[in-house]
């Protein structure tokens, strides 16, 4: 059997060190680093939240939240959650529908209309018409509206869905474009899914119903140029006019703060801390959001009475779209009621839009 050897600092006796400390280095040993587990087991926590919706709960070493509710937040400064499920501080209104009636006659534009009469278009009667069209061809007849240029919607009015009555004359329209523009001259055309009567020709061409009814579009993504139009092309059968009878449209409003911030409710923990540490998943709605710039995250353990300032490092994405980031150990002011905030910064709607979609506090 090997012989052991008495391990002795050398040239120190034992009876020396019945108190005090030996760093590591000198007994090389390496400081065990649990911050990867921590942060993969937080990992695990969102993702088992999100798949089974989760409100905001704690245990004894973490608190998890992913906004399926408001029951976590505490406050915010133009940092609403959403019912997305997620906190930004671009939020938006429910979607509106305008009927016909409520449009401003003034702000429909004819685009080569053969007869033309704007407040026929609104007056929200199906069995007559405002104008119509006489064998349009390659797109070249139709009529706009102004969005941009109607002060009860503004410049965030978001359109959603485009509607038009195909009337019933001695023929009715066949083909349709949803269209688009900044300024009533540049058009361009919208990708829709159809709906109502119609069907799609392809993604950017309807097929109107050979039917007096609806037929409407829903771009696959909301825009808000300010100007949209309806273009067509052909009619269904016999020499007689097609007739547009009415138009209507659908939309929201986004509402922008550049900065904005939301803080959680207190959580009780077993034992004074001194150190948190967090992990936070996050979506770039529009632009590309800095963290520790345009993200900010701060944590309290004595009820937000002094918050210390994170260093948030990328981590791999949670998900496709869905980023996440990470702080661990930041020294903090003990105490055993623990809080955190985000705060937001440089945000504009359609530029920069962060969502926050998850935390997970660590103590």
């Amino acid at each position: 059997m090997a012989d052991y050897k008495d391990l002795r600092y050398a040239g120190f006796p034992a009876s020396s060190i019945a108190s005090g400390t030996i760093s590591n280095s000198r007994l090389n040993i390496t400081e065990f680093d649990d911050n990867k587990i921590v942060n993969d087991i937080s990992t695990l926590a969102l993702r088992q939240a999100s798949n089974e919706n989760k409100a905001a709960y704690n245990t004894n070493s973490m608190y998890v939240d992913i906004f399926q509710d408001s029951s976590g937040i505490a406050s915010n400064t133009n940092a609403p959650r959403n019912a997305s499920e997620y906190v930004s501080t671009i939020t938006q209104s429910s979607t509106a529908e305008y009927q016909t009636t409520a449009l401003d006659s003034t702000k429909i534009i004819n685009h080569s209309m053969d007869t033309f009469n704007a407040a026929n278009f609104i007056n929200n009667n199906t069995s007559s018409y405002g104008g119509y069209v006489i064998y349009p061809s390659n797109y070249n007849k139709g009529l706009a509206y102004n969005v941009q240029g109607d002060s009860d919607f503004g410049s965030n009015f978001y359109i959603t869905e485009v509607q038009f009555w195909n009337h019933p004359t001695s023929s009715r329209l066949k083909r349709w474009k949803l269209q688009k523009s900044s300024d009533d001259s540049s058009y361009s055309d919208v990708a829709f899914t159809a709906g109502g009567a119609s069907t799609n020709n392809s993604s950017t061409i309807g097929l109107c119903a050979d039917s007096s009814s609806w037929n409407s579009g829903a771009p696959t993504t909301p825009f808000n140029d300010g100007y949209f139009r309806l273009m067509f092309d052909g009619v269904h059968t016999g020499d007689g006019y097609a007739a547009v009878g009415e138009i209507k449209f659908s939309g929201y409003t986004l509402t922008a703060s550049a900065t904005g911030l939301f803080e959680s409710n207190a959580i009780t923990a077993s034992s004074s801390t001194n150190k948190m540490g967090a992990i936070i998943t996050y979506q770039d709605n529009a632009g590309t959001n800095t963290l520790n710039t345009d993200l900010v995250l701060k944590l309290s353990a004595d009820n937000g009475s002094n918050y210390s300032t994170a260093t948030l490092t990328a981590l791999p994405d949670f998900a496709t779209g869905i980023k996440m980031a990470k702080v661990n150990d930041l020294s903090v002011t003990a105490g055993t009621s623990l809080k955190y905030k985000l705060e937001f910064a440089n945000q504009a709607a359609g530029s920069k839009e962060a969502r926050i979609r998850g935390v997970s506090l660590q103590y």
